[in-house]
């Protein structure tokens, strides 16, 4: 006996039908194997996405550029890639068992990302569907920021690069790795502003709704940016974050095109090691004195065989005169910047002033690591984009 989901015909001609009303862009689906259709129309029920189906190669032009999915079947694919429609991302072939050759062929020729074949994918359309359901359609970064020694800067400078990508329009997420630093949202004035904290956020591992994980966290506002900042902060009492639970905010926030930027302590908690996991890109925060360098070497080699670039920013005054290449050549790291002394820095931050505001040595260190974090994953800086 087949235990496969029939959806009655009625729920099929609801997706079938134009909406007129100014609604989200749903995923697109040219499938003409009708138990492929049941299929996906299961697993999209599953995962909460409205569908629009359409009859034909010409009926799915319209819609091409604008649906943050679209799932082919054999057919579909080869009658696509004869019409001549462009090659664009998220496009899914999907079959059922094995893909035969002609499959992988039609794919190939429409530019398709994936060929799924059910029910083994089943698992990975349902998180595809997902994110089509979220308007997810970008892949976001995550940054790593780690100190060299205590007092290094790394809180300062990880609240000042999300000051930076606020300011170009970024949706930025900053996490508070740390638990016994206090609170990140200290550094911002936000100590006041409703939403969750970690001790006060229940996560299982696995998948978590970005849209719902955005709207439960403090949002402060720090500016004139076009951008959006959501803060997952520690508290001053309570436990701090879990391995598992980091990794699930990392992946909602890359999932939803977010810019996440990682606090993290020097010594490597399991929390901490889970968002260096998770990390396009790493940076070490060290002062230029001897002893600073001598802690960071420690730091550094824990820091290296998790996987992400490791770059260095090293933060003046030197008293001793050390010089910034002196460091990274002590340390054996690339150098991404050399920070002058940012004044009244101290007496902003009590405040409650955000760091990085304006111009000044705080806010260019704070755009180096930014643009070297756009770099590693393939992004044009805002300079580079067009208008």
């Amino acid at each position: 006996m087949s235990h496969r989901a029939h959806l009655p015909t009625g729920a099929r001609a609801h997706i079938d039908r134009e909406d007129t009303a100014m609604t989200p862009p749903r995923a697109l689906v040219l499938i003409t194997d009708d138990e492929l259709l049941d299929d996906v129309l299961r697993l999209a029920a599953a995962a909460g996405c409205e569908l629009h189906r359409v009859p034909d190669a010409s009926a799915a032009r319209l819609h091409w550029t604008s649906a943050p999915l679209v799932l082919l079947d054999e057919k579909a694919a080869s009658d696509c890639a004869r019409a001549g429609l462009p090659r664009r991302p998220r496009v899914v072939a999907v079959n059922r068992g094995e893909p035969p050759g002609g499959l992988w062929q039609h794919a190939v020729a429409i530019g398709a990302e994936q060929v799924v074949a059910l029910p083994d994918g089943e698992e990975w359309l349902v998180s595809a569907l997902a994110d089509a359901a979220e308007g997810i359609a970008n892949r976001g970064r995550v940054l790593a920021v780690v100190g060299g020694q205590g007092g290094a800067g790394a809180s300062v400078l990880a609240t000042a690069v999300a000051v930076a990508g606020v300011a170009d329009g970024e949706r930025v997420m900053l996490v508070d790795c740390d638990h016994l630093g206090g609170g990140v949202d200290l550094l911002l004035g936000a100590e006041d502003v409703q939403g969750l904290r970690w001790p006060d956020l229940t996560l299982s591992e696995g998948r978590v709704p970005a849209s719902s994980l955005r709207a439960a966290l403090p949002s402060p506002a720090i500016g004139s940016g076009a951008g959006e900042l959501s803060v997952l902060s520690c508290d001053r009492q309570g436990s701090g974050p879990r391995p598992g639970a980091v990794a699930s905010v990392l992946d909602a926030g890359r999932r939803a095109g977010e810019t996440v930027i990682c606090d993290l302590p020097r010594y490597p908690t399991p929390a901490a090691l889970a968002a260096l996991d998770g990390a396009d890109l790493a940076v070490l925060v060290v002062p230029a004195t001897v002893r600073s360098t001598a802690a960071a070497a420690r730091v550094a080699a824990v820091l290296r065989p998790r996987g992400a670039p490791l770059r260095l920013v090293v933060r003046g005054p030197s008293p001793g005169g050390i010089d910034a290449r002196d460091v990274a050549a002590a340390l054996g790291l690339p150098l991404l910047h050399a920070m002058r002394p940012q004044p009244g820095l101290a007496r902003s931050l009590d405040r409650g002033l955000p760091p990085g505001r304006g111009r000044g040595p705080l806010a260019m260190a704070a755009r180096a690591v930014l643009e070297e974090l756009y770099s590693q994953v393939g992004v044009p800086t805002p300079a580079e984009v067009p208008a």
